[in-house]
């Protein structure tokens, strides 16, 4: 919502990430999280977003606020914003670790067939090589 919001305002008001992000003293990937929804500005930093892109704060958080809506509002939809990208990547960490262990498990398995295959091809040159002197030695009994 923040991010679709910021990002339609700045395109309005002809502002590219770049710019945008030296009127507010920042690097440009911040201005890109903030647009991709990986994370959110604070109440300052907001309230200074509202004043570059000449808007009021409701319309970037995308929800009908009174006019006469204190700090401590904005806050509370902040900290929710805040409260669901870091279940985002909450989930996003635990999706992450699942198929490390998955790889993991899978080039350990590898690991092993391959020390077991060698392990019985092992066997089977020596248990090829016994043969052949065995019957080298029965042909040079008869």
């Amino acid at each position: 919502m923040f991010g679709d919001n910021l990002k339609a305002i700045r395109n309005t008001k002809g502002y590219t990430q770049e710019e945008l992000a030296i009127k507010l003293n920042v690097v440009r990937q911040t201005v890109s999280k903030w647009e991709k929804g990986l994370s959110v500005p604070d109440a300052d930093m907001l309230t200074k977003i509202a004043d570059v892109l000449e808007t009021n704060i409701s319309v970037l958080l995308g929800d009908e606020i009174n006019k006469e809506t204190d700090k401590n509002e904005v806050v509370q939809q902040l900290a929710k914003i805040s409260e669901q990208l870091a279940i985002k990547n909450r989930r996003n960490k635990r999706i992450w670790k699942i198929v490390e262990f998955t790889l993991l498990g899978i080039i350990i398995a590898n690991i092993i067939l391959v020390l077991l295959n060698v392990v019985a091809f092992n066997n089977y040159t020596h248990f090829k090589n016994a043969t052949v002197v065995e019957e080298s030695i029965e042909e040079t009994r008869i």
